[in-house]
């Protein structure tokens, strides 16, 4: 056995005569466990908003979405319609149109929204139906909606109320001034018949239509589209199904995944998942100074050990590297018995939800395996730079005196 690596050992395992040491070593382990043991809690909170955050929008974004990289819509002909049933990865597509609309109901506006148009594939590319807990999703080529539960609430929309329509207006193009306010747009009276609930953003946005709708409110031709969204078979491969799609499609559009159409989304979550780790890792930093002052209190308890050590033998290289391995083992060890009962915890929480946000909802949690490699990498680190600082302060002078 390596002789620096035998006396790390004993001297780890062993009790100093100095009980003073003793308790300082009991801290220096205990806020290794415990900085080990919040951080991974931490990420794991944090990797489980995030999955709770993205669950709803990932229920109504499709797998790809073609959008216009020219203006606001492209043309869609049946011979693309028909290369894009030939991709094997599609499983199925649904054309889209989308644009900002102005809302009027009983005496109400709400100026904010978008009306998106969807055919009826839609439900076959998302899982709409599943956030409609009101009412029930819309049927293709008639005058129905369903609005976001945002707009619905601020406008005291109801379902199926056919006394009460919805009456939505987009401008039309053109050029010049408005002769005649009537004339200036293109509107719809629609019947209400369900409302969504997937988060506030997207509450507060859409409303729902069929795409014959749409197109009419915007002026457009039958074949005259703004995006198709994709569902594609699991485990296809992204990379080739966006070459196949862009080789029907040509240049006429751009092609989004579900992390590229919730950018902003992903941008801000990472962005605090980054500072809440940065701040425990600053925390984590200030607590293992207890690790340098442990290991500079045992050099100076064991000097006469030391000085004997030295008389038979042992290089000051030796020496120190005894000392950097007792830190380095000390925090390996502690680091991983707080990552064992970091991820108990967590496992009991995503179990039983002991700690719950609302009186159905406990707080969720993540169990992610580069949460377990980023804390123990972070904990090795910053263990293994204070122990080697803290045996550098071991001299020639120390031992042989």
């Amino acid at each position: 056995m390596n002789f620096s690596l035998y006396i790390a050992k004993r001297y780890l395992l062993s009790k100093s005569s100095n009980n003073a040491i003793n308790f300082i070593t009991l801290i220096t382990a205990f806020s290794v466990i415990i900085g080990a043991l919040s951080l991974f809690v931490v990420l794991s909170g944090f990797a489980g908003l995030k999955d709770f955050t993205l669950q709803f929008t990932s229920l109504i974004d499709p797998d790809l979405k073609a959008e216009s990289a020219a203006g606001k819509s492209f043309s869609l002909s049946e011979t693309e319609i028909k290369g894009l049933n030939d991709i094997p990865e599609i499983v199925s597509f649904s054309k889209i149109v989308e644009e900002r609309v102005f809302i009027s109901f009983d005496g109400k506006s709400y100026p904010n929204a978008f009306i998106k148009g969807v055919d009826s594939n839609y439900e076959k590319v998302t899982r709409i139906d599943s956030v409609v807990p009101i009412g029930s999703w819309l049927s293709s080529q008639t005058n129905q909606i369903v609005t976001g539960w945002g707009i619905a609430n601020r406008l005291s929309v109801g379902v199926l109320d056919y006394g009460k329509t919805v009456d939505l207006y987009i401008p039309k193009p053109g050029k010049g001034q408005i002769t005649d306010i009537k004339k200036a747009f293109n509107s719809v009276n629609a019947v209400n018949v369900g409302i969504f609930d997937v988060n506030e953003t997207l509450n507060d946005k859409y409303i729902y239509a069929p795409i014959e709708m749409a197109q009419h409110l915007v002026n457009y031709d039958s074949n005259q589209i703004s995006a198709i969204e994709f569902k594609l078979v699991p485990d296809a491969d992204e990379n080739q199904t966006r070459e196949a799609i862009q080789n029907v499609l040509g240049d006429a559009v751009v092609l989004k995944n579900k992390s590229e159409l919730n950018d902003a989304l992903h941008k801000m979550l990472n962005t605090e998942n980054l500072a809440v780790y940065l701040i425990f890792t600053l925390i984590l930093i200030i607590a293992l100074f207890n690790l340098v002052g442990s290991i500079i209190m045992m050099i100076l308890d064991k000097k006469k050990t030391l000085h004997t050590l030295f008389n038979l033998g042992a290089t000051i290289k030796d020496i120190k590297k005894i000392f950097f391995l007792q830190g380095s083992l000390m925090t390996l060890i502690g680091g991983s018995i707080g990552l064992l009962i970091a991820l108990l915890l967590v496992w009991l929480q995503k179990t039983f939800g002991f700690i719950m946000l609302t009186q159905s909802l406990p707080y969720p949690v993540s169990i992610k395996l580069e949460n377990i490699i980023i804390v123990f990498i972070t904990i090795s680190v910053l263990g293994i730079a204070a122990s080697k600082i803290a045996s550098s302060r071991i001299t020639k002078n120390l031992v042989s005196n």
